[in-house]
């Protein structure tokens, strides 16, 4: 078992989720069960998933659920470039968040590697 609150992947994902709230409340409202929930929805399943996996007693099945996250990463990358791409949100905006968002990207796949050693 692992500490997740040590993990400063966890930490910056953490950070990236008030992000995507703060800039969700920008989208359009008819958009509220559209990308504004996805965008949530995603960004909250980057910490989760890793907090899920550093409970899990192998390194296998933590692997398992970091991958998710790394998944959920690209997927909420996708969804500020299209947010971006029909001018809801300042590209900007989104590149600076696509920024950090590539940090946990590395950050993620390097502990995937590390606990597969």
């Amino acid at each position: 078992m692992n500490n997740y609150k040590e993990l400063i992947v966890w930490q910056k994902s953490r950070m990236i989720v008030k992000t995507i709230y703060d800039i969700s409340t920008q989208l359009p409202s008819d958009e509220k069960y559209g990308l504004t929930g996805q965008l949530r929805r995603c960004a909250v399943s980057i910490p989760s998933n890793i907090a899920e996996g550093a409970s899990r007693s192998s390194n296998k099945e933590f692997s398992y659920f970091l991958e998710i996250a790394y998944g959920s990463c690209f997927e909420l990358e996708t969804q500020l470039l299209l947010c971006s791409d029909i001018s809801y949100l300042p590209t900007d905006l989104v590149n600076t968040i696509i920024t950090d968002l590539q940090e946990v990207q590395k950050m993620i796949y390097k502990l995937i590697k590390n606990k597969r050693s």
